[in-house]
């Protein structure tokens, strides 16, 4: 099996140019480094080394060193963080959905460290979908995921509603616009309940409602300044030239979220308190949003 003993003596032979100084650096004698050195050589089935008065790399070697090097140096960078993780602690696993509004997700991110129920914070971007698979799976601690979702055993926050903005092609009445244009929404998988929700209130109202497919709400803001497509956005800061904004009404199409966790993890690891302060958070950013209208 190959280990970081056989690299740490392919490197250090391939710099001494000398077996004796070679094991010196390593810490060990020379007949155990020309043993490890040989066994090396028949892992990778290749000779690494030409021994004569001198000794120098083959061109074998010569193409192996970089490798070898690249090697080292990621172990003793894996070793390094995870000393540091040991040294500052756990952190908080926090999921949040792309549709969430940075400013927002920056706040949600902040407020269990400026609450004190936990010193760090990591943060994943990704679907609900996949926020509530990581979630159950133990990956995340705690998430917040667009609201309806089949939770599958895990505990929920109450819901906030977040205001959104419509927004479509400069020169058109919004609703006009929204009534003959298609809608840019984000893949049904990601979040299949609430994007059935989403059609099915604009359908409920008596409008015909097509939709056209975006990776993100980017690509959304850019068929709407193309004149192809109208976007619903929770961001109050997506803008672009070409593109009105105004208030969703008639229906009002809410960006509904809500913050998941497994209890029992929570608790086990003494940070449950963090799902009640994320919570309320989120609740906070929501009146935030509603005075920027």
């Amino acid at each position: 099996m190959l280990t970081e003993r056989h690299l740490e003596i392919f490197v250090a032979l391939a710099e001494e140019e000398h077996f004796g100084e070679a094991a010196q650096r390593v810490g060990i004698t020379q007949p155990p480094l020309s043993q490890a050195l040989r066994r090396l050589e028949a892992l990778l089935g290749v000779r690494l080394f030409d021994r004569g008065r001198a000794v120098s790399l083959t061109p074998e070697g010569v193409l192996l060193l970089p490798h070898a090097r690249r090697a080292l140096t990621a172990l003793a960078e894996l070793r390094e963080t995870g000393a540091r993780e040991h040294a500052e602690g756990q952190r908080l696993r926090l999921g949040l959905p792309p549709e969430l509004p940075p400013p927002l997700g920056a706040a949600l991110a902040a407020a269990p460290v400026r609450a004190g129920v936990s010193g760090r914070v990591s943060v994943l971007t990704a679907p609900t979908a996949a926020l509530l698979a990581d979630v159950s799976a133990g990956r995340l601690d705690l998430a917040v995921v667009r609201h309806p979702a089949v939770l599958h055993g895990l505990t929920a926050g109450p819901v906030t509603l977040l205001p959104t903005w419509l927004l479509a092609p400069c020169g058109a009445d919004g609703a006009a616009a929204a009534g003959r244009l298609p809608y840019a929404v984000r893949p049904r998988a990601e979040a299949p309940a609430a994007h059935d929700l989403f059609l099915d209130t604009l359908a409920g109202r008596g409008r015909r409602v097509e939709t056209v497919v975006v990776s993100d709400e980017r690509a959304g803001l850019a068929l709407a300044a193309a004149g192809q497509a109208v976007l619903v956005t929770a961001d109050s800061e997506l803008r672009a030239d070409g593109v009105a904004r105004q208030p969703t009404t008639a229906p009002a199409l809410p960006l509904r979220l809500r913050v998941v966790w497994d209890a029992r993890r929570l608790a086990a690891a003494g940070a449950d308190e963090a799902a009640e302060v994320l919570a309320a958070a989120l609740a906070t950013g929501r009146a935030d949003g509603e005075g920027e209208r």
